[in-house]
């Protein structure tokens, strides 16, 4: 039963040493700690401490694991402004005719009819126009050239002049080989300008010893971008809305999804936004699952019911995030601020780069 608290952003805060922040993958994707825990909105901990490795023992033949195929792309681009100096430029999504949606740096220097230069080499620019402000978001409408309509086209240029963008958490001046460490093993479809973080653990090895041993993995994409990342602001989370982030759920997933559940098997999303691609594709179809492509803004937060997935695999959140929003709907907001706390004190590792709790059907103790 929900409480006053449970729709106050304030509820979902927690103090977190900045030495418990990962900076950095563990040498091995799997080696990272894993939290198993069993879902219900009671109070205990009922928990158990392993590796990411350990999943192998824990899911069973049958069971479907859903990961999300989206790959990061390198979208923080740096720009020179008219009358002089510096910024930055973050691809947002392509909203045709070579325009893209962008967050510019510094905002107030990117008005409408603005040229800006980017840099593709020492003797060639780019001449991009600010067209205008996005009320919504906040970004800019950047005109490229006619070519850059899609990832795909932009990938080209992004790779020559882009960096990863990386959360603002990450020092990379402290770490290296970002490139690679930054995208899961399902990485093939460009347009994220985060990763979906859980799929991060799993390795190759990993990946082959569930494949032998029955355990089935799926994909969606789930194209990252404000709808996971950007900080909540509004304390009602009654007034919460996401802004709206691009989906894929292919027939293929959708049979697996439908053979696991009827052969008794579970179904584990890895990662939350696998979790909001899966239950929005079975809310757009009004009770059934269906292929479904376009646009999803689902906040998940304690009171939603879940129609797809039975367990999660997930790693641990910023506080206030709509990430811990969705985690809460599984555990409930108590208990994850417990679990969370026993975390800390036992030294996981939090964000991007940290280590994973699995939140399952099954008992774990």
């Amino acid at each position: 039963m929900l409480d006053q608290k449970d729709n106050l952003l304030s509820s979902y805060s927690y103090d977190l040493p900045n030495d418990l922040i990962a900076q950095s993958p563990t040498k091995s994707r799997h080696d990272a700690k894993l939290m198993i825990v069993k879902d219900g909105l009671d109070d205990s901990l009922n928990l158990v401490h392993a590796k990411v490795w350990d999943i192998k023992d824990i899911l069973k033949t049958g069971d479907l694991l859903v990961v999300n195929n989206t790959r990061v792309v390198k979208a923080r681009l740096k720009i020179r402004l008219s009358g002089g100096g510096t910024g930055e430029l973050l691809l947002m999504e392509p909203r045709g005719d070579g325009r893209w949606l962008c967050l510019g740096r510094p905002a107030r220097r990117m008005r409408g009819g603005d040229q800006l230069w980017l840099d593709t080499s020492p003797d060639n620019s780019l001449i991009l126009k600010v067209i205008d402000k996005d009320e919504r978001t906040g970004g800019r409408i950047i005109q490229f050239s006619n070519e850059f309509t899609s990832w795909t086209e932009m990938e080209t240029l992004l790779d020559l002049c882009g960096e990863v963008p990386l959360p603002p958490y990450i020092d990379k001046d402290k770490s290296s080989g970002h490139e690679e460490s930054y995208q899961t093993r399902f990485a093939s479809k460009p347009g994220a300008i985060a990763a979906p973080t859980a799929g991060l653990h799993l390795s190759d090895e990993l990946i082959e010893n569930l494949k032998t041993r029955g355990i089935k993995i799926a994909q969606i994409t789930l194209h990252v971008g404000l709808g996971t990342f950007r900080p909540l602001e509004k304390e009602d989370l009654s007034q919460l809305h996401l802004h709206s982030e691009w989906i894929e759920v292919t027939e293929e997933t959708i049979k697996a999804i439908t053979n696991c559940k009827e052969d008794g098997g579970k179904v584990f999303a890895v990662g939350t936004t696998s979790v909001r691609a899966l239950e929005a594709t079975y809310l757009s179809g009004r009770g059934t699952l269906e292929p479904y492509e376009g646009k999803v803004d689902l906040v998940i937060k304690p009171g939603f019911k879940f129609s797809v997935i039975d367990g999660l695999l997930t790693n641990f959140h910023l506080p206030k995030s709509s990430l811990l929003l969705l985690v809460s709907a599984l555990i409930g907001r108590k208990r994850m601020l417990k679990l969370y706390k026993h975390a800390i004190y036992n030294k996981y590792r939090f964000f991007s780069y940290g280590d994973a709790m699995l939140i399952t059907p099954e008992s774990v103790i």
